[in-house]
């Protein structure tokens, strides 16, 4: 039996599905994200997990224990999980440490280390408003870890937060994890701001699995358009316009069309052998550069070393094979 199961969940709406059965299974100090477009169902299904919201048919089990509903329940939610919603407060006009003490559950110590890894040791004596948002959000997140949860679920931790902030809160659920052993749920519309800390990752479309897998495999080969769009930019590619490359042949065309990531192309001098191209526009993207490349009547994106191009210069574009996956 594993940590947590989820067992052909589903959550009906009117005539249709909101969810349809949606089964997944997380082992202990396990870190997952959920994502997918606006109203794909993801912080629906977060809540159900949380028991904060009844499905209509599966059940969520918590070691082996089944997760009760608020039809189910006076008081919706679970003692061992702890949901970190959008939409926290923080008591008004109380201090920090105030606001902790009022639900710690452990040793002084321990406390201590769970502000460390929330980054909130040197705000204990603020009130609550003179924090800033991101402040008040890690506040908030270990206001729940003093309580002892033994999974923490978190809906959209990223939205609204500036860059800086966005990247504490990473560093924050990122060490959750992995020093505190926590078994960790995210949801969130941006998948790209979990690839880098999730262990394995469900996407959502319409209320069903569109794919699941580590982000690597996600990344590297989505199962569809779908996925591949919210995990980056890619280029698709027709057999036709593959045959345009010099070493076409290693692929498995057929009536395929195929997809790669702009760091999956390579620009060459044009005297190369290849896909004749020009470059149209150059971007910076401040770690990187990417270039647009203009090959017959497409527009290819291309990840390009540095300033090595400028707009107007003629080049050849060549395919790594190992970055391609079929549509």
């Amino acid at each position: 039996m594993s940590f947590l199961e989820v067992a052909g969940i589903a959550k009906r709406v009117g005539t249709g599905f909101m969810l349809e059965p949606i089964s997944i299974s997380i082992e202990a100090g396990e870190k997952w994200a959920i994502a997918g477009a606006t109203g794909s169902g993801k912080s629906t299904l977060l809540k159900i997990i949380g028991g904060l919201e009844q499905p209509d048919a599966g059940a969520v089990l918590l070691e082996g224990t089944r997760v009760k509903g608020p039809a189910e329940k006076l008081i919706p939610g679970h003692e061992r999980i702890a949901y970190l919603s959008q939409h926290f407060e923080l008591r008004h006009h109380y201090r920090v440490v105030e606001i902790l003490e009022r639900v710690n559950k452990l040793e002084v110590s321990e406390a201590h280390r769970i502000y460390d890894v929330c980054r909130i040791g040197h705000l204990l004596a603020r009130k609550e408003h003179e924090l800033s948002g991101g402040e008040k959000q890690r506040v908030a997140a270990a206001r729940l870890l003093v309580q002892k949860p033994a999974l923490l679920l978190l809906d959209e931790p990223f939205s609204n937060l500036d860059r800086g902030h966005k990247a504490l809160m990473q560093s924050v659920i990122h060490d959750i994890g992995t020093e505190l052993g926590i078994t960790c749920l995210l949801v969130t519309h941006e998948p790209p701001d979990a690839l880098s800390w999730a262990d394995h990752m469900v996407l959502l479309q319409e209320g069903r699995i569109a794919q699941q897998g580590s982000p690597q495999h996600l990344y590297r080969q989505p199962a569809s358009e779908y996925v591949a769009g919210l995990l980056g930019a890619y280029n698709l590619l027709t057999a036709e316009q593959v045959a345009a490359f010099s070493d076409s042949t290693v692929f498995r065309l057929g009536r395929h069309d195929i997809g790669i990531r702009p760091e999956g192309l390579r620009l060459a001098p044009a005297s190369e052998a290849g896909a004749r191209g020009m470059v149209e526009q150059l971007y910076f993207y401040g770690s990187h550069y990417e270039a647009d490349v203009r090959v017959g009547g497409d527009r290819l994106r291309v990840r390009v070393p540095g300033e090595s191009t400028a707009p107007g210069q003629e080049v050849t574009v060549l395919i790594d094979a190992a970055h391609v996956w079929y549509v």
